[in-house]
């Protein structure tokens, strides 16, 4: 008995209902990411709205920082992580048809998805669009500025081009303002609270994984 109730014995018995959804490197990739996008959004925006300050080599800073950790991302993705987790496959498209359905009054039911269901998805494939967008076209931009590892070129594309850089980043930027804002709204519904948990602790539990997720679609 003594056993059973012991610190170590409660702290293994707690662990067996856990399920690890994002381990720690994953997670610290979100919040970096996070960060840098909300230094790139502040440094972008709060000038243009009167707040002055130096915010040129912090927005450059970051994102090359942002850059970089895109790069990893995609090696990591790549080459450590099954990739086919975000493979958008026939079955998410028979789940996006059903869900599309379903507004329309149908009473068709979906199949519990892995571990990302197909709105996840297209949000991932959106959002990797539009991130690889702005860091494509500011490392672009970096051309125009001095800095402590090159000096300036901004005669290396033409006026027009630069037109259509400026244009693609600052579209980017404001997708980006979008995403966040739809992003926090579906991360504070009471409903995905269990998924926030999981990219602040990295585990659901094992009601959650059971009641939210196909075992044969995801194996953790």
């Amino acid at each position: 008995m003594d056993q059973i109730t012991s610190p170590g014995a409660r702290t293994t018995m707690a662990q067996a209902q856990r399920v690890t959804r994002h381990k720690a490197l994953d997670r610290l990739y979100h919040w970096l990411m996070a960060t840098s996008v909300l230094v790139l959004m502040a440094t972008a925006f709060l000038p243009i709205l009167g707040v002055k300050f130096a915010w040129l080599d912090i927005h450059w800073a970051t994102g090359v920082v942002l850059a970089a950790l895109v790069l990893i991302h995609i090696v990591r993705a790549l080459v450590f992580q099954d990739w086919r987790n975000m493979w958008i496959g026939l079955e998410d498209l028979r789940e996006l048809w059903r869900g599309l359905a379903r507004l329309f009054g149908s009473r068709a039911t979906s199949p519990l998805p892995g571990k990302y269901d197909a709105s996840q998805k297209l949000y991932h494939l959106f959002v990797a669009v539009v991130v690889l967008s702005v860091v494509g076209s500011g490392l672009l931009m970096l051309l125009k500025i001095d800095t402590p590892l090159w000096r300036r070129n901004p005669y290396v594309l033409s006026a027009d081009t630069w037109g259509i850089i400026y244009v693609i980043h600052g579209m980017a930027a404001m997708t980006i303002v979008a995403i966040v804002i739809v992003h926090l709204y579906f991360t504070l519904v009471p409903d995905s609270w269990y998924m926030l948990r999981a990219m602040v602790r990295g585990w659901i539990s094992r009601e959650e994984y059971s009641q939210h997720y196909d075992a044969a679609r995801w194996k953790p």
